[in-house]
């Protein structure tokens, strides 16, 4: 347990408790969360997990610019479905990006659970993706990847981390309901993740 891990875990904290709230802030707040778990993974050995930390924080930046301008007219954007196409084109996508990351990180030496790891960070880009379009399905992937995250930081030594993706856990059934309300109250054309 690090200073550093905790400021990142109450910076994720913060981060997806605004979004649960459809908060813009939740972007900024991000983008630290992402500059420190960048570093406290690269100490575990968790590599996808912190190359998917990078990821995010070029995510944050574009989901800062869809939530401000993203929907019609370049107004603000709303929360959405995810249409059956968009499974049909990020599903296959995800399995094999899945697969590769798993076995080029299984090179890396002081890798820890390359396999799992890879299939968590690939759930998890899918999730953030359609948390940048405010995609309503985000928050179902969000909940399965916490519930096997927590297990495995417990497994790796990061308490903090185990107790921020419980937390996580939590919000994320928050933002399934808060965003459900949402899109119930104002309903809109489904984009096209692709």
């Amino acid at each position: 347990m690090s200073t550093l891990e905790w400021i990142a875990a109450l910076a994720g904290a913060v981060s997806v408790y605004l979004s649960a709230r459809e908060n813009i802030w939740s972007w900024p707040t991000a983008i630290v969360n992402v500059g420190l778990y960048t570093i406290v993974f690269r100490r575990a050995g968790l590599y996808s997990d912190m190359g998917l930390q990078v990821v995010y924080l070029l995510l944050s930046i574009y989901g800062w610019y869809q939530w401000l301008y993203g929907g019609a007219h370049r107004t603000q954007l709303t929360v959405s479905r995810a249409a059956a196409r968009d499974w049909l084109i990020v599903t296959p996508i995800a399995i094999v990006f899945w697969i590769t990351l798993a076995r080029y990180t299984a090179t890396l030496p002081g890798v820890a659970l390359p396999s799992l790891d890879a299939g968590l960070t690939t759930i998890s880009l899918v999730a953030q993706w359609m948390m940048t379009r405010k995609i309503l399905e985000n928050w179902v992937l969000w909940i399965v990847a916490d519930v096997v995250y927590v297990p495995m930081y417990i497994y790796k030594g990061l308490p903090v981390t185990a107790a921020l993706y419980a937390v996580f856990l939590g919000l994320a059934v928050i933002g399934l309901r808060s965003w459900w309300r949402s899109y119930r109250s104002a309903p809109v054309a489904e984009p096209s993740l692709a």
